[in-house]
């Protein structure tokens, strides 16, 4: 329900793309990470219709992992016409993340 994206792609599927675009940067190995994955996976399939959804492995994608300032894993951020317009950082609770993207959608349509 997801794609992983690389720095040579990321413009592309993200940047470039006009309808929200949501990243989660990871390394998949990472506990946290491990846990947040069938929650991000469920997302992805409550939203398709309205959102992309892709990741960004950050052992192997260290460019796009400074460029964004991730500090902490998993970080998940919600971009829109290129832009960041709003993130979540760590261990975030699935009705939030729901909140946040609901959020993003409304902001979207108007």
């Amino acid at each position: 329900m997801y794609k992983e994206v690389t720095q040579q792609d990321f413009t592309k599927h993200v940047i470039e793309n006009r309808t929200l675009t949501i990243v989660q940067f990871k390394k998949s190995w990472l506990g946290t990470c491990q846990i947040i994955e069938p929650v991000y996976m469920d997302l992805a399939r409550m939203f398709r219709d309205i959102a992309s959804f892709y990741t960004v492995d950050v052992e192997k994608e260290t460019t796009l992992e400074k460029e964004y300032g991730v500090m902490e894993l998993p970080t998940i951020l919600f971009f829109k016409g290129g832009q960041v317009i709003d993130h979540a950082i760590g261990l975030t609770p699935k009705n939030v993340l729901i909140a946040k993207i609901e959020k993003a959608i409304s902001s979207t349509n108007q």
